[in-house]
Protein backbone atom coordinates (compact mmCIF):
# COMPACT_ATOMS: atom_id res chain seq x y z
CA UNK A 1 0.00 0.00 0.00
CA UNK A 2 0.96 3.43 -0.64
CA UNK A 3 -0.36 6.48 1.29
CA UNK A 4 0.03 10.00 0.09
CA UNK A 5 -0.87 12.50 2.43
CA UNK A 6 -1.59 16.35 1.67
CA UNK A 7 1.50 16.64 -0.91
CA UNK A 8 2.08 19.42 -2.10
CA UNK A 9 4.93 19.95 -5.06
CA UNK A 10 6.05 23.21 -7.41
CA UNK A 11 9.40 23.75 -9.26
CA UNK A 12 11.14 27.78 -8.48
CA UNK A 13 11.78 29.16 -11.35
CA UNK A 14 12.12 32.78 -12.58
CA UNK A 15 8.92 32.81 -13.94
CA UNK A 16 7.15 32.41 -10.52
CA UNK A 17 6.35 29.08 -9.09
CA UNK A 18 2.95 27.75 -9.80
CA UNK A 19 1.78 24.22 -7.87
CA UNK A 20 2.38 21.68 -9.59
CA UNK A 21 0.81 19.35 -7.37
CA UNK A 22 -1.47 20.61 -4.49
CA UNK A 23 -3.25 18.96 -1.21
CA UNK A 24 -2.59 15.32 -3.15
CA UNK A 25 -4.43 12.93 -0.56
CA UNK A 26 -4.29 9.39 -1.56
CA UNK A 27 -4.12 5.35 -0.34
CA UNK A 28 -2.87 3.54 -3.74
CA UNK A 29 -4.15 -0.19 -2.18
CA UNK A 30 -2.13 -3.49 -2.72
CA UNK A 31 -2.15 -5.18 -6.03
CA UNK A 32 -4.19 -2.57 -7.84
CA UNK A 33 -2.88 -1.45 -11.39
CA UNK A 34 -3.37 2.34 -12.54
CA UNK A 35 -2.76 4.11 -14.97
CA UNK A 36 -1.74 8.04 -14.40
CA UNK A 37 -3.43 10.57 -17.02
CA UNK A 38 -3.98 14.19 -17.37
CA UNK A 39 -2.58 16.51 -20.28
CA UNK A 40 1.34 17.42 -21.35
CA UNK A 41 2.75 19.49 -18.19
CA UNK A 42 -0.14 18.26 -15.66
CA UNK A 43 2.06 16.78 -13.12
CA UNK A 44 2.40 12.75 -13.76
CA UNK A 45 5.93 12.30 -14.04
CA UNK A 46 6.44 14.24 -11.09
CA UNK A 47 4.02 12.39 -8.97
CA UNK A 48 5.33 9.00 -10.40
CA UNK A 49 9.30 10.49 -9.01
CA UNK A 50 7.75 11.34 -5.49
CA UNK A 51 6.18 7.91 -5.50
CA UNK A 52 9.69 6.17 -6.75
CA UNK A 53 11.46 8.44 -3.47
CA UNK A 54 13.22 10.20 -6.51
CA UNK A 55 12.53 13.43 -6.24
CA UNK A 56 10.79 15.21 -2.26
CA UNK A 57 7.94 17.26 -1.88
CA UNK A 58 7.16 20.68 -1.02
CA UNK A 59 4.97 19.87 2.15
CA UNK A 60 3.15 16.55 2.68
CA UNK A 61 4.53 13.15 2.36
CA UNK A 62 4.68 9.43 0.41
CA UNK A 63 4.37 6.25 2.73
CA UNK A 64 5.24 3.31 1.18
CA UNK A 65 4.39 -0.34 2.68
CA UNK A 66 5.86 -2.21 0.10
CA UNK A 67 8.77 -2.34 -1.95
CA UNK A 68 8.40 0.25 -5.06
CA UNK A 69 10.60 0.28 -7.94
CA UNK A 70 12.91 3.26 -9.46
CA UNK A 71 10.57 4.08 -12.64
CA UNK A 72 11.02 1.19 -15.16
CA UNK A 73 13.25 2.30 -18.19
CA UNK A 74 14.84 4.62 -16.16
CA UNK A 75 18.42 5.30 -17.84
CA UNK A 76 20.18 8.47 -15.89
CA UNK A 77 21.52 6.31 -13.49
CA UNK A 78 24.03 3.94 -15.32
CA UNK A 79 27.29 4.76 -15.20
CA UNK A 80 28.80 5.37 -18.86
CA UNK A 81 32.38 4.05 -18.34
CA UNK A 82 31.13 0.80 -16.94
CA UNK A 83 29.19 -2.20 -19.77
CA UNK A 84 25.93 -3.14 -19.18
CA UNK A 85 27.37 -6.41 -17.79
CA UNK A 86 29.00 -4.43 -15.34
CA UNK A 87 25.83 -2.23 -14.79
CA UNK A 88 23.59 -4.82 -13.97
CA UNK A 89 26.04 -6.09 -11.23
CA UNK A 90 26.47 -3.51 -9.36
CA UNK A 91 22.92 -2.52 -9.66
CA UNK A 92 22.05 -6.48 -8.52
CA UNK A 93 24.78 -5.36 -5.46
CA UNK A 94 22.90 -2.35 -4.59
CA UNK A 95 19.85 -4.13 -4.13
CA UNK A 96 21.76 -6.62 -2.07
CA UNK A 97 21.35 -9.82 -3.76
CA UNK A 98 23.39 -12.70 -3.22
CA UNK A 99 25.90 -14.33 -5.75
CA UNK A 100 23.50 -16.47 -7.69
CA UNK A 101 21.14 -13.98 -7.68
CA UNK A 102 23.61 -11.61 -9.54
CA UNK A 103 24.46 -14.47 -11.97
CA UNK A 104 20.13 -14.62 -12.46
CA UNK A 105 20.38 -10.93 -12.72
CA UNK A 106 22.99 -10.30 -15.73
CA UNK A 107 21.57 -13.18 -17.36
CA UNK A 108 18.36 -11.96 -17.27
CA UNK A 109 19.21 -8.09 -18.53
CA UNK A 110 21.52 -9.69 -21.38
CA UNK A 111 18.61 -12.23 -23.09
CA UNK A 112 15.64 -9.13 -22.11
CA UNK A 113 17.79 -6.33 -23.99
CA UNK A 114 18.61 -8.44 -26.83
CA UNK A 115 22.00 -5.93 -27.80
CA UNK A 116 24.57 -8.34 -28.22
CA UNK A 117 28.13 -7.83 -27.74
CA UNK A 118 27.35 -4.45 -26.98
CA UNK A 119 26.30 -5.61 -23.64
CA UNK A 120 30.27 -6.14 -22.73
CA UNK A 121 31.14 -2.58 -23.96
CA UNK A 122 30.89 0.84 -22.02
CA UNK A 123 27.42 2.02 -22.03
CA UNK A 124 28.76 5.57 -23.35
CA UNK A 125 29.09 3.87 -26.57
CA UNK A 126 25.28 3.20 -26.59
CA UNK A 127 22.29 4.68 -28.52
CA UNK A 128 19.52 5.43 -26.58
CA UNK A 129 17.53 2.84 -27.38
CA UNK A 130 20.22 0.15 -26.32
CA UNK A 131 20.40 2.00 -23.22
CA UNK A 132 16.57 2.01 -22.62
CA UNK A 133 16.49 -1.74 -23.49
CA UNK A 134 19.29 -2.21 -21.19
CA UNK A 135 17.86 -0.29 -18.63
CA UNK A 136 14.35 -2.05 -18.57
CA UNK A 137 15.52 -4.66 -18.71
CA UNK A 138 17.47 -4.15 -15.36
CA UNK A 139 14.16 -2.50 -13.90
CA UNK A 140 12.29 -5.69 -14.13
CA UNK A 141 14.66 -8.12 -13.16
CA UNK A 142 13.96 -7.80 -9.42
CA UNK A 143 10.80 -8.48 -7.54
CA UNK A 144 9.21 -5.59 -6.85
CA UNK A 145 5.39 -5.13 -5.14
CA UNK A 146 5.26 -2.26 -7.19
CA UNK A 147 6.50 -1.27 -10.69
CA UNK A 148 6.28 2.44 -11.41
CA UNK A 149 6.86 2.69 -15.24
CA UNK A 150 7.31 6.34 -17.44
CA UNK A 151 6.65 5.63 -20.93
CA UNK A 152 8.51 2.68 -20.81
CA UNK A 153 6.65 0.72 -23.22
CA UNK A 154 7.41 3.51 -25.65
CA UNK A 155 10.69 2.27 -26.53
CA UNK A 156 12.22 0.30 -29.29
CA UNK A 157 10.74 -1.76 -32.41
CA UNK A 158 7.57 -3.18 -32.38
CA UNK A 159 9.04 -6.76 -31.29
CA UNK A 160 10.68 -5.10 -28.16
CA UNK A 161 7.52 -3.40 -27.69
CA UNK A 162 5.43 -6.64 -28.09
CA UNK A 163 8.23 -8.53 -25.56
CA UNK A 164 8.09 -5.37 -22.99
CA UNK A 165 4.06 -5.10 -22.37
CA UNK A 166 3.99 -9.33 -22.12
CA UNK A 167 6.97 -9.17 -19.41
CA UNK A 168 4.52 -6.01 -17.44
CA UNK A 169 1.62 -8.38 -18.02
CA UNK A 170 3.47 -11.65 -16.40
CA UNK A 171 4.02 -8.89 -13.29
CA UNK A 172 0.66 -8.74 -12.79
CA UNK A 173 -1.29 -10.26 -10.05
CA UNK A 174 2.21 -10.85 -8.49
CA UNK A 175 3.00 -6.88 -8.47
CA UNK A 176 0.87 -3.73 -9.20
CA UNK A 177 2.10 -1.10 -11.86
CA UNK A 178 1.60 2.73 -11.64
CA UNK A 179 1.94 3.60 -15.44
CA UNK A 180 2.38 6.72 -17.62
CA UNK A 181 1.88 5.75 -20.72
CA UNK A 182 0.33 7.76 -24.33
CA UNK A 183 -0.84 4.72 -25.39
CA UNK A 184 -4.83 4.33 -24.41
CA UNK A 185 -4.64 0.79 -25.46
CA UNK A 186 -1.60 -0.10 -22.97
CA UNK A 187 -3.02 1.56 -19.97
CA UNK A 188 -6.81 -0.74 -20.30
CA UNK A 189 -5.15 -3.40 -20.93
CA UNK A 190 -2.36 -3.03 -18.49
CA UNK A 191 -4.46 -1.10 -15.76
CA UNK A 192 -7.64 -1.46 -13.45
CA UNK A 193 -7.76 1.83 -11.80
CA UNK A 194 -7.01 5.58 -12.75
CA UNK A 195 -6.14 8.19 -11.52
CA UNK A 196 -6.66 11.77 -13.63
CA UNK A 197 -4.32 14.97 -12.64
CA UNK A 198 -6.01 18.40 -13.68
CA UNK A 199 -5.23 21.60 -12.27
CA UNK A 200 -2.96 20.05 -9.68
CA UNK A 201 -5.70 17.87 -8.27
CA UNK A 202 -6.22 14.17 -8.03
CA UNK A 203 -9.56 12.69 -9.65
CA UNK A 204 -9.42 8.90 -8.50
CA UNK A 205 -11.58 6.42 -11.12
CA UNK A 206 -12.11 2.66 -10.01
CA UNK A 207 -11.60 1.60 -13.78
CA UNK A 208 -9.34 3.10 -16.13
CA UNK A 209 -11.93 3.44 -18.55
CA UNK A 210 -14.00 5.90 -16.66
CA UNK A 211 -10.46 7.85 -16.30
CA UNK A 212 -9.56 8.05 -19.82
CA UNK A 213 -13.46 8.75 -20.52
CA UNK A 214 -13.57 11.95 -18.09
CA UNK A 215 -10.10 12.97 -19.69
CA UNK A 216 -12.02 13.13 -23.25
CA UNK A 217 -14.78 14.94 -21.76
CA UNK A 218 -12.37 18.31 -20.57
CA UNK A 219 -9.76 17.78 -23.45
CA UNK A 220 -12.84 17.82 -26.17
CA UNK A 221 -14.82 20.78 -23.93
CA UNK A 222 -11.63 23.30 -24.25
CA UNK A 223 -11.71 22.53 -28.17
CA UNK A 224 -15.03 24.08 -28.36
Amino acid sequence: MIEIKNLYKRYHNHHGSDWVLKDINLTIPTGVSIGLIGRNGAGKSTLLRLIAGMDTPERGEVIRSSRVSWPVGLSGGMQGNMTGRQNAKFVARVQGSSSSEIKRVIQFVEEFAEIGDAFDEPVRTYSSGMRSRLSFGLSLAFDFDVYISDEATAVGDRAFKAKAKNLFESKVGKASLIMVSHSEGILKDLCEAGLYLKDGESFWYDDIKDAIAAYHKDTDASKH
